[in-house]
């Protein structure tokens, strides 16, 4: 045991880690700030056909061989995500209809494109890490950080300046349009901000992994919490501590970031479930 310590401490010399630490607690703080809205407009699969969107992407960007493809990977994945809001809005095409559609589209096209132009070697391999998340979090540079950390800070600093908007619209989007709130361009606002937040989760925990990330701490927080306020500041929390744990227990045990981030998800909100039904009963 007193090995095992002084090899986790001995971690924490190498910037890598230090590096892997500050992306995805700014990850987690992103993602859970709009869970609670998706959670109750009961939106929560927008993240995980985003990204499916964003797998799609980066499928092509590979074949491009674009050596910086965050950027293209997150113009293609707001211009979907817009693709989605109106698609949501046609009579024709449900909401979930049309998420369905764009994800299983999207996801096929993109294995395709892997399929038929990759120069991989391993193509089973980097069509996994991508899917179910890889060490990928654990090799980032000091740009990739800056990149995250200035993203990060747009879309937390856009959440705080439209508060009361994101309130009005997520409760009762039609008394929002009577007083006046332009309800359509906040909701294309949380839309595209999804967006950003998903291409930015998918180095830390995949493509399928990251509806978890941003639903699962939402959860959580309504177990115990009941105003949106409350419950907005416990996700985020619930989120932060719970990627801080993935990763470090990933690092010590050598587990993939992604799967051990999704099961600490997955323990803390039984957790939080068990709080709640003992404090309902007291």
């Amino acid at each position: 045991m007193e090995k095992l310590f002084s090899d986790f401490l001995g971690y924490f010399q190498y910037p890598f880690v230090w590096y892997a630490i500050i992306v995805g607690v700014l990850i987690a703080l992103c993602s859970s700030l709009l869970g609670v809205t998706l959670v109750l407009k009961r939106f929560s699969f927008i993240g995980d056909g985003l990204s499916h969107v964003a797998f799609g992407a980066l499928a092509i960007a590979a074949v491009m061989n674009l050596t910086n493809n965050i950027f293209f990977v997150l113009v293609i994945t707001i211009i979907c995500a817009v693709l989605l809001l109106r698609t949501g809005q046609n009579t024709k095409i449900r909401g979930d209809a049309s998420i369905a559609m764009i994800s299983v589209g999207a996801l096929a096209l993109g294995y395709l494109i892997m399929n038929i132009f990759s120069t991989s070697s391993n193509l089973s391999g980097d069509v996994c890490s991508t899917l179910f998340g890889s060490t990928s979090i654990l090799t980032l540079t000091g740009s990739d950080v800056w990149i995250c950390a200035v993203l990060s800070v747009i879309v937390v600093a856009l959440f705080i300046f439209f508060y009361n908007k994101i309130f009005a619209v997520t409760f009762d989007e039609s008394f929002a349009e009577a007083v006046g709130t332009r309800a359509k361009l906040y909701n294309l606002l949380i839309a595209v901000v999804i967006a950003v937040i998903i291409v930015l989760a998918m180095n830390l925990v995949g493509s399928l992994l990251i509806s978890a990330l941003v639903i699962f701490p939402a959860l959580s927080a309504m177990r115990v919490f009941k105003s949106f306020k409350s419950v907005t500041i416990c996700s985020a929390c619930i989120s932060v501590v719970c990627a801080l744990l993935g990763i470090l227990i990933s690092i010590l045990f050598s587990t993939p970031v992604g799967a051990t981030i999704v099961a600490v998800d997955i323990v803390v909100f039984f957790i939080f479930a068990l709080i709640g039904k003992i404090g309902v009963k007291s």
